[in-house]
């Protein structure tokens, strides 16, 4: 026989050569993905058998020949992997799929494994649990629902009334989205709820706003929301401009005709909104030690501050003068509570014809002493305000001549 020997098939070849000189066995070549290649055979029949198989597998357009034995089994291997992943996930992947994307990844790790990158992704994440809006709507109210309780003696966490109004608008969000879970709102369910409250003020939207952001951050940290949700991006939930409103406030003529005909009950409380400026529920949580405790100051603790912070409110002679006409020693300057507080407030300022002016005691005694002093870092801490507050609002509403006036309102 002849060497080296020719197989054929259509227009594919291989060539088998004798053992000879260094090589003591057959050595079967061809050719196949632009590169030559070898195998090697202990004899001449092996060799035959595997160059007519190449030669055909050639011949109709395979490329396992470009394999040796190595890669075909890690190519078998390999197959036989995503098969099993099919069967478990249902998803068919390609070879050149599942290396193209492992090749990729690998690239943006810097040396760490696909496994650790997949582990510390997978800490990092948690499952979101589904919820109805409803439900955890409860959820959500029961929790704070402990912090509008006052407890032996100490001032509750968050006011009775502001968590009242939290209730209302949230037990109303919940309701516009029947048996839907929170992972399931989008964008459009926020506009939607948003839509019939085009009525409202902007304030009163923005507070609902401020208690929807509220809730949808907190089912964030009970897993019920994913933290990528972006429904705060939603147009309903786009906060408004609101307009200042005019600064409403009592004249001098006013005060004294309130004072005047007050119940002996009412008049004390009035007399210190209106000439020491404190707010309705820091009155009310007010006791008549905290007026005689400092000479010449009334004492708000940081447990009856609106701010939580302690400040002393200088009396003036004119209240003075109106606190000396109903000197208490104990108890609470005002006891019946602020509903009956305002309640009594309405039917006397209607009974003399005196026109509404929402907050109008306060706001007279910000006004009236940043007129008298100029000075709104004094007005502030009188106030327990930010000089910011009253340069905004209470600049030259009023003139100096009218401010004594004010404090100068004093008894028959």
């Amino acid at each position: 026989m002849k060497f080296p020997v020719t197989i054929r098939h259509r227009t594919s070849k291989a060539k088998i050569y004798a053992p000879g000189g260094k090589f003591a066995y057959y050595r079967l070549a061809y050719s196949t993905a632009g590169k030559r290649r070898m195998q090697t055979f202990a004899n001449y029949s092996d060799a035959k058998t595997a160059a007519e198989r190449i030669v055909r597998e050639l011949a109709n357009g395979s490329q396992a020949a470009a394999l040796n034995a190595t890669q075909s089994r890690d190519a078998l291997a390999a197959f036989e992997r995503l098969q099993g992943f099919y069967q478990a996930s249902g998803r068919r992947v390609s070879l050149l799929a599942a290396v193209s994307e492992f090749v990729e990844a690998s690239g943006k790790l810097h040396g760490r494994t696909l496994d650790e990158a997949v582990t510390g992704y997978l800490h990092s994440v948690v499952s979101v649990k589904r919820k109805d809006v409803s439900e955890a709507v409860e959820q959500f109210l029961g929790e704070r629902k402990h912090k509008a309780i006052a407890k032996d003696g100490k001032r509750s966490q968050l006011s009775a009334s502001y968590e009242t109004h939290v209730t209302g608008w949230l037990r109303g969000f919940a309701s516009t989205f029947p048996s839907t879970a929170i992972c399931d709102l989008n964008k459009e369910h926020l506009n939607l709820y948003f839509k019939p409250l085009s009525e409202m003020s902007a304030k009163n939207r923005n507070d609902r706003r401020a208690a929807v952001k509220m809730f949808l951050s907190w089912a964030v940290c009970q897993d019920y929301l994913s933290v990528n949700h972006r429904l705060f991006e939603a147009s309903g939930m786009t906060r408004e401009t609101v307009e200042t409103a005019d600064t409403e406030f009592f004249r001098p003529a006013e005060l004294k005709k309130l004072l005047d005909n007050a119940p002996a009950d009412l008049r004390p409380a009035l007399a210190i909104a209106g000439l020491a400026g404190l707010r309705g529920e820091e009155i009310m949580r007010l006791d008549w030690a905290d007026v005689w405790r400092v000479e010449g100051h009334i004492e708000i603790t940081a447990r009856q501050a609106k701010t939580r912070q302690r400040r002393l409110v200088e009396i003036c002679p004119a209240l003075a003068a109106w606190l000396e006409s109903c000197r208490k020693t104990t108890g609470k300057v005002y006891p019946a509570g602020v509903h009956v507080f305002q309640r009594g407030f309405v039917e006397l300022r209607d009974s003399l014809k005196i026109p509404t002016r929402k907050n109008g005691l306060r706001h007279a005694f910000c006004t009236y002493h940043f007129a008298a002093h100029a000075n709104e870092n004094l007005t502030a801490a009188q106030a327990g305000n930010s000089p910011a507050m009253i340069h905004a609002h209470y600049k030259g509403l009023a003139t100096k001549a009218e401010a004594e006036k004010w404090f100068n309102v004093l008894p028959e």
